[in-house]
């Protein structure tokens, strides 16, 4: 069939009727399908059941001496740290290992900026209101939740394949009250690139009109590989350093889609001076993290290597539920001229680009048919996509058949919601 622009108004009624007959056919299936969040599914986590045993009747002293038992050790074990040297970019003594949660990292990381300010800045942030962070689009929600939940303007970012648009983000770091900028750096949410090496060098050394500026680096899908390739992703860390602007990188990072989602560990990295403001921060909130999951990943994990094997069996598990979205996708969109789709090399995500002012109405169609999807526009700021173009679509958690018959259910509500559009037009 040829593009829907192509066709006439007769033809696009006859086409119409048919997917409302199909649409109907799919509505009676009864189905219950959940597409909406980025989790792992059971069998992922069942990878990481032998973990819960330990460390067992081991020994549960840690290198340094430490009873892993009790309460202390706030940057987290020395040989945790050691352990995600190579993901985090730094030495293990720039490494802070937490609880499972990395948002809870970056909401505590901008509620101490806050409050308290950070190294190279005049005091706190929230004396200095209106401030704003940038964030690249499409982009992750809870990273927008945060800023809107504590009154930081957000501006949006145009992604561009390698990163964020260079040229916008220089224009608008000139501004001092722009205190910062979200980042999912390698295998993006929910785009699924990879930031290009030019793109982390500008970032790193860029004039900015605050001298406390932070990138707040989300590198939560570092080891998540869906193909034998394995991208490149320069050291932003390193390159902030070289630039002259040692402080100005935060890297976060988890593996609560590595090990058990619930149960995983948090990770921070900077440099120097701002391990020693976060720690001050944090150790008036806690008197210290659960040791003994530290010590139960460096067993079960053990070092680079142990880790990259823990992920190609992952890689297994939710490659071939990424191939069953693209080819439902390709085979029922291709050449339609309605939709255009990532083919990511990493991460959790698809992203799906319906005709421009449909994404509302395919998501509603969607979930009358069964099929719960993130709502349209939650990856842009404020819930507002100013196309309602943008979806993202979250494959790993259902089983291969369900991401299988999704998958061909949103293709039909795409084809049908942008029907519908140009028969109103």
């Amino acid at each position: 069939m040829p593009p829907l622009s192509e066709l006439s108004r007769d033809a696009l009624e006859d086409l119409h009727a048919g997917l409302v007959q199909e649409y109907e056919a799919l509505k009676a299936q009864g189905l219950k399908l959940d597409m909406t969040r980025g989790k792992p599914a059971s069998a992922q986590l069942d990878l990481a059941t032998a973990m819960l045993a330990l460390p067992g009747n081991r020994d549960t002293t840690a290198e340094d001496g430490t009873d892993a038992r009790n309460y202390g050790n706030i940057q987290g074990l020395p040989e945790t740290r050691a352990l995600f040297s190579t993901l985090m970019g730094v030495p293990a003594d720039q490494i802070v290992v937490a609880n499972n949660s990395s948002l809870a990292l970056m909401h505590d990381s901008i509620v101490y900026a806050l409050l308290k300010g950070v190294p190279g800045g005049k005091g706190p942030w929230s004396k200095e209101e209106p401030i704003s962070f940038l964030c690249p689009v499409p982009g992750y929600d809870r990273h927008f939740g945060i800023c809107e939940g504590y009154g930081i303007r957000m501006i949006p970012v145009d992604l561009t394949g390698e990163g964020p648009d260079m040229e916008a983000v220089e224009k608008a770091v000139a501004d001092p009250a722009v205190k910062g900028i979200w980042c999912v750096p390698k295998y993006a949410n929910p785009t699924g690139e990879t930031y290009g090496e030019a793109t982390v060098r500008r970032l790193a050394a860029m004039k900015t009109g605050a001298p406390d500026f932070r990138i707040f680096w989300d590198n939560a899908y570092a080891v998540h590989h869906l193909t034998a390739e394995r991208p490149a992703l320069a050291n932003i860390v390193e390159a902030c350093a070289a630039a002259g602007n040692p402080d100005r990188a935060v890297v976060f990072a988890s593996t609560s889609k590595v090990t058990i989602a619930g149960a995983g560990l948090a990770l921070w990295a900077s440099s120097p001076a701002n391990v020693r403001w976060y720690l001050a921060q944090a150790g008036r909130r806690s008197i210290g993290p659960d040791k003994l999951n530290q010590l139960r990943h460096v067993r079960f994990l053990r070092d680079d290597a142990g880790i990259g094997e823990h992920m190609e069996k992952h890689r297994a598990l939710i490659a071939p539920k990424f191939a069953a979205v693209a080819e439902a996708f390709a085979a029922r969109l291709s050449g339609q001229g309605v939709a255009r789709w990532t083919d990511p090399r990493g991460g959790y995500f698809v992203t799906l680009d319906v005709q421009d002012g449909t994404a509302s109405r395919v998501v509603t169609l969607a979930k009358e048919a069964g099929i719960a999807l993130t709502p349209a526009g939650a990856t842009h700021p404020y819930g507002r996509d100013p196309h309602d173009r943008t979806l993202r679509i979250a494959p790993t958690f259902p089983s291969l058949a369900e991401v299988r018959k999704a998958a061909e259910a949103v293709a039909l509500c795409t084809l049908l919601a942008a029907c519908e559009a140009r028969l109103a037009a």
